[in-house]
């Protein structure tokens, strides 16, 4: 009597045989390889950062996914330079089926060219849509109501590839970029592994991105861009104030009762759309229970800020070790 074998268990023997390099460096990576691991994925292998300095000593610090993968016992390659010889021929020895990027560095051809199912990447976006380093902070900041995640198989230009998988969430008016984060943390990892399971599969359809829509792009984020612009309307600043919390943070300056200018970054914050005689950017306090300033169109009131030097904090707190002013 002929034998059949059911196409679940071909699909688990060929997800314990399939050979994974995985890469990554931040939290964001650490949780999809979690899951391809606690999922008896075959991940021969991950590759991170370097070790960095930092901090107060300048220690070197491990990488988030470096720290989980010597936990795991996973093989790993930390290269300086992704087209040094030594890693190459390093990362070959693993002889990878498929590679997976989350949240790592822009990869030469030479590298993700190489495994026979070429390399597939985790972008916290609904692509073609943001585009870039920073995707969850500039879709809070612009205000969108969704977004998502979208894994796709790499190609030249960066984060232009053809479209395997996408999944949406909702952000809601009381959400920051941290909650973002981490609900698309556990989303991806989730669609890190279907992506797995339909190239396994082979059952699957590719949706070049479309380039005829508006594009918004989400550049890196550096000092000067957490700097807020009073003259905005106060939906702007607090979605501004949203897209930055709790990292990097959004900041403007403000005097002391001495008139020294200090930094102040701003967490937290509510909004009252009204009509204002004063001008914007306007510092308004009690000095014991509020803190507020002028937008264009109403006041921004703050409740969670940190002075530099300092912890976190709620206003009252601050304000009674803390005389303000506004900055002229």
């Amino acid at each position: 009597m002929p034998r059949y074998v059911s196409t679940h268990l071909i699909a688990e023997m060929e997800k314990k045989t399939l050979r994974i390099v995985y890469m990554g460096t931040p939290d964001f990576a650490v949780e999809p390889l979690k899951k391809l691991v606690e999922d008896s994925y075959n991940v021969v292998g991950v590759v991170t950062m370097p070790d960095k300095p930092a901090g107060r000593g300048y220690q070197l610090q491990q990488s988030a996914v470096k720290k989980f993968a010597l936990e795991r016992n996973l093989p790993l390659l930390q290269p300086e330079n992704l087209k040094d010889e030594g890693f190459l021929t390093s990362l070959r020895e693993w002889n990878a089926d498929l590679q997976i990027v989350v949240a790592f560095r822009m990869l030469p051809e030479v590298v993700w060219n190489m495994p026979k199912y070429g390399t597939f990447n985790l972008h916290a976006s609904l692509l073609p849509q943001y585009r870039g380093a920073a995707p969850i902070n500039w879709a809070v900041i612009n205000g969108d109501k969704e977004t998502g995640v979208t894994t796709f198989f790499l190609k030249h230009e960066i984060d232009t590839g053809n479209i395997i998988m996408q999944s949406k969430v909702s952000i809601e008016d009381d959400e920051n970029v941290g909650d973002i984060h981490d609900k698309l943390m556990y989303l991806g990892a989730s669609v890190v592994t279907e992506t797995v399971d339909l190239i396994i599969s082979g059952n699957y359809i590719l949706t070049p991105q479309d380039e005829s829509i508006v594009l918004k792009p989400a550049p890196k984020i550096f000092k000067d861009t957490c700097r807020i612009d009073w003259s905005k309307s106060v939906i702007e600043i607090k979605n501004f104030v949203r897209g930055l919390s709790p990292y990097p943070a959004a900041f403007t300056e403000v005097k002391d009762e001495k008139d020294r200018v200090l930094s102040l970054k701003i967490y937290d914050v509510s909004v009252e759309e009204t009509k204002i005689s004063e001008p914007s950017g306007v510092l308004l306090t009690d000095n014991k229970t509020y803190l507020k300033f002028t937008a264009s169109d109403g006041y921004v009131q703050v409740h969670r800020l940190q002075l530099a030097g300092k912890k976190t904090m709620d206003v009252q707190d601050l304000l009674r070790g803390t005389h303000l002013k506004s900055v002229e």
